[in-house]
């Protein structure tokens, strides 16, 4: 453990009126736990660090991410002795500093994260819900989920998806973890930086002053944010105060209502391989279901990037992504047929929907109650966005994959608080009967999705990809360039991409979901794919477009097992990084 520095004398806490000398006294102190773990065992423990790159590889833990000083974070949390819960909350913390606008404190970040002692994996729903006023459900079917403004926000659930991560799986304090995040927004010039970092030492404030276990302080500094619990809740009156001047629905009450589920993952086995994706509240199963689709093909003498290989590859997904637009939505709210969409019967069925001389050019939801290959509906559109990303593993066998998001649209933070806010509603929609319509305290069907997969029991790979409506398809072709071909997380991120916009826009809330199709058989690929393979696609149909940058943005780390060896790698087109520690 890191060292910790001496307690705050609890009568100098009087209140809001001392929040100026507060904040300066918690300013030195956290500086002192970040200067802690970089100066901890100088000289032997700083020459176990690697050098940021965009690809490590390391026996005692590795970090791949978005920005660099937050792979640093990580890295730092690691090196002190944290696990890969500590440093994945610290990484993530520090990511809504380094890739603000990709990310935000005020946005979301599902997580699923591979428990070495209990040998098993959980999916951690860090995403937050719509307002629980009936009026404002009512006033959005009227009105539609706005753009561009306040009342396209969901309660923000990154604090409590780091306080509750570092609650169940970590060992260290909150002021550990968020340390090296506090150094960056202390060194920042931009505006908000000094607003969140009074409102996180607030936080570290009520864990210090808090008795009991460590697992009760950290609760503590959760609850401090949100205002539940009976803590001082300045930090809820001031985010509710800025909902109200700015016309949001978003109160108090949907603050401290707010939890991190913890919920088992969807999983499917392909090829030997446990592929491990959060519920149906994000798109992740509909990974799933392709590689169920895909199982009946021969991809690797098919030959990697050939003709046959991109194009059934291709018509998984928009068979996949079809069904995730007609049934996927919040499973608290909605029955999701999840057993029988990745069934062996309706599988069987959709598969000989793919033909394997032409490109589709229909989106094709089936028919999963009544056990037929189609049904009528569903059209779909690209998205956009921002998003990074965030994989971590350490020495005793923990691995965590998680997809930090926002959509930060507005510049700085939320009034006095500097938490900005996102625009996840905007992926509900607004049809009457949908399983994705609004309602009160309903998540919306994210495009976020982390991946693990297992072999034996034991976690083998980690995935976050940043790209929206792109992150499976991407996960997919690195997913796929691992188990069928081979290849380590440094070729597999470099390798060639390819993803379809035959799909509906994620963040497109319009009830009328045919205005929300895109362009039927569309298909991006990166340029350097043979012009060959590329002209065979255009004649089967395949409106194809040659891209010459990253098609969306990936992190991946692999386990050996036979060596213990950790593989990272993020794409350095894509902006991406990764950093590992030597052996002690």
């Amino acid at each position: 453990m890191v060292s910790r520095s001496g307690e705050l004398n609890g009568s100098l806490i009087l209140g809001i009126a001392q929040d100026d000398f507060l904040c300066y006294a918690l300013r030195q102190s956290t500086q002192f736990e970040f200067d802690s773990l970089q100066t901890k065992n100088q000289g032997k423990a700083m020459q176990n660090r690697q050098q940021i790159g965009w690809k490590a590889i390391s026996k005692t833990g590795v970090v791949a991410a978005g920005g660099a000083k937050a792979v640093a974070a990580g890295i730092e949390i690691l090196e002190a002795g944290g696990n890969a819960a500590d440093a994945a909350a610290g990484t993530i913390l520090a990511l809504n500093v380094t890739d603000h606008g990709a990310c935000s404190i005020g946005g979301e970040v599902p997580l699923l994260i591979f428990d070495a002692e209990k040998q098993e994996v959980k999916s951690l729903s860090g995403q937050g819900r719509a307002p629980l006023s009936q009026a404002a459900t009512d006033w959005y079917m009227e009105n539609g989920i706005p753009n561009w403004d306040i009342k396209m926000a969901p309660v923000p659930s990154v604090v409590d998806l780091c306080t509750t991560t570092l609650k169940l799986y970590g060992t260290m304090t909150f002021e550990e973890i968020v340390a090296p995040t506090l150094a960056l927004l202390d060194a920042g010039r931009t505006e908000w930086h000094p607003d969140l970092a009074i409102t996180l030492r607030r936080m570290i404030d009520e864990e210090r002053k808090t008795s009991g276990s460590r697992e009760q302080k950290v609760q503590a500094a959760s609850d401090r944010f949100y205002g539940r619990n009976g803590v001082h809740s300045d930090i809820a009156d001031e985010l509710e105060s800025f909902y109200i001047e700015n016309g949001g629905f978003l109160r108090k009450k949907d603050l401290a209502a707010h939890i991190t589920l913890i919920e088992d993952p969807v999983t499917v086995d392909y090829r030997g391989y446990t592929v491990c994706k959060c519920g149906p509240w994000t798109q992740g199963p509909y990974l799933c279901q392709a590689l169920r689709l895909l199982e009946g093909f021969d991809l690797k003498e098919m030959g990697h990037f050939s003709a046959d290989y991109v194009h059934v590859v291709t018509e998984a997904l928009k068979l996949a992504m079809a069904d995730r637009d007609e049934y996927y939505a919040d499973p608290e709210f909605v029955d999701v047929p999840m057993a029988k969409l990745l069934s062996d019967g309706y599988t069987d069925i959709r598969r000989p929907l793919i033909d394997m001389k032409m490109a589709s050019q229909e989106a094709q939801p089936g028919d999963v109650e009544n056990m037929k290959p189609l049904k009528a509906g569903g059209v779909f559109r690209p998205d956009v966005g921002g998003t990074t990303t965030c994989v971590v593993a350490d020495r005793w066998g923990n691995v965590v994959s998680a997809t930090p998001s926002a959509n930060v649209y507005h510049a700085g933070g939320t009034g006095t608080t500097g938490v900005s806010y996102g625009n996840r509603l905007r992926s509900l929609n607004t049809t009457p009967g949908h399983p994705n319509c609004i309602e009160p305290g309903k998540r919306p069907r994210i495009t976020l999705t982390p991946t693990l997969v297992l072999k034996d029991g034991a976690p083998i790979l980690a995935i976050s990809v940043a790209g929206g409506d792109l992150q499976d398809q991407a996960t997919m072709n690195l997913l796929l360039n691992f188990v069928e071909f081979g290849m380590q997380p440094e070729d597999a991120v470099t390798a060639p991409r390819f993803a379809t916009a035959h799909h509906q826009d994620s963040f497109d809330p319009n009830p009328n979901r045919v205005q929300t199709f895109g362009q039927a058989g569309s298909l991006t690929i990166n340029d350097s794919v043979s012009e060959n393979v590329r002209e065979e696609l255009g004649s089967r149909g395949h409106q194809l477009k040659a891209q010459a940058g990253a098609i969306a943005a990936p992190s991946m780390l692999y386990v050996d097992k036979d060596s213990g060896m950790f593989y990272a790698a993020g794409d350095p087109a894509a902006g991406r990084h990764a950093a590992g520690l030597d052996e002690k």
